[in-house]
């Protein structure tokens, strides 16, 4: 077996335990398709850039996934080049890890001769490249199903909070700090907020956070791109800019303002004074918004904050929500969150912590059912 190829069991997902009776599925290397596999349809979450003709694709914004159903006990998907952490799930039940797969073919079997929804998600996150899906393809004898697709849409526009960096791990058994390899095994998005949120309501989602990215300042203000200046693109080298007429999310999320507010302003930096900071936070994460509201009509946006930083981010937060009232918004609320842990590496939520944000914003939402109403 290929050295990068680490099969491991985690978890469940919010999605669902595994099926009674339904073998755990296996999935392994294969040399190549078998001959007379054709492709399957596939429905894909996230912001991609397609590939090829048989439903691939390159991503590298956080969360993505991919499904596809089909009628039989076997079905195979192809990876690409990029190092990328997968979870491999048949439906619904706990999946398999991939942890930094060689490109090549994979199969998924042990399963009852039958229906089964056979699902992709990308755990870890890419700042560094984009990685690649192949698509699923059935052998010969199996038949592709009918997809539905979700007529609820929830975006989560963030940083590392909402990427869900370093959430599996616990901060104690690290000691100090969390190696870059730590911190990129311990992240999974696909166990983080967004999934959680959206698994309540059965609702497709995007991932469109950054680690480390702030508003108009990125953490101890190294030079990168800030979210709003990486948001408009597919990839993060801006060659190519998002459309997806399909994408029109009833609510989208937004946690912004974390790596803002956490370090102190350093010489050379465009903010002569913290008040400075705040006035370009303020303005740009409207203006952020507004920009938002004018692509997404029908939204309704909930920014939330923790309290870290002595209350400045939440502080920071509400004054935005503030204005964006002031100015005419009405489907926004802005929720600060509590108690949280912050137990993942460097002082990150945790799974539990992730848990908590997302309640949080589910009671809010089942408390005003027009959030989906578009109105």
């Amino acid at each position: 077996m290929k050295s990068l190829f680490v099969l491991t069991m985690v978890a469940a997902l919010a999605a669902g335990p595994v099926l009674a009776g339904e073998a755990v599925p296996k999935v392994e290397p294969v040399a190549d398709l078998p001959a007379g596999a054709a492709p399957l349809p596939s429905h894909i979450g996230g912001r991609v850039l397609a590939e090829g003709a048989d439903g691939g694709f390159r991503r590298q914004w956080p969360g993505t996934y991919v499904e596809t159903r089909f009628r039989g006990a076997v079905a195979l998907f192809r990876v690409g080049p990029g190092d990328v952490s997968l979870r491999v799930s048949v439906d619904g039940g706990a999946p398999v890890a991939l942890v930094k797969p060689a490109p090549g073919v994979y199969r998924v079997a042990g399963l009852r001769p039958g229906a089964h929804t056979l699902r992709v998600d990308t755990a870890s996150e890419t700042q560094a490249g984009p990685s690649t899906f192949g698509g699923f393809y059935a052998p010969a004898g199996v038949a592709a199903l009918p997809l539905p697709v979700p007529t609820r849409q929830i975006e989560f526009v963030g940083d590392s909070h909402t990427v869900g960096y370093g959430n599996t791990a616990d901060q104690t058994a690290f000691q100090a700090t969390c190696t870059v390899s730590e911190v990129w095994s311990t992240t999974d998005t696909s166990q983080g907020i967004a999934p959680r949120l959206a698994g309540r309501y059965g609702a497709d989602y995007q991932v469109n956070a950054i680690s480390g990215r702030g508003i108009v300042r990125n953490y101890n203000g190294f030079a990168a791109d800030t979210l709003p200046e990486a948001y408009p693109y597919i990839l993060f080298d801006h060659a190519v800019r998002y459309e997806d007429p399909a994408w029109h999310p009833q609510v989208i999320v937004i946690a912004l303002g974390t790596n803002d507010f956490t370090t102190p302003l350093h010489a050379g930096e465009k903010w002569a004074t913290r008040d400075a900071l705040h006035a370009d936070y303020e303005a740009t994460y409207v203006r952020f918004v507004q920009g938002l509201r004018a692509r997404n009509p029908q939204a309704y946006f909930l920014l939330w904050a923790t309290d870290m930083a002595e209350g400045e981010i939440k502080a920071e937060v509400a004054k935005v929500a503030e204005k964006l009232q002031a100015a005419g918004e009405r489907r926004v609320a802005f929720l600060p969150m509590h108690d949280i842990a912050f137990t993942g590496c460097h002082a990150h939520p945790s799974l539990v912590d992730d848990a908590k944000i997302a309640k949080a914003l589910g009671d809010y939402m089942d408390a005003h059912p027009d959030v989906w109403s578009g109105k």
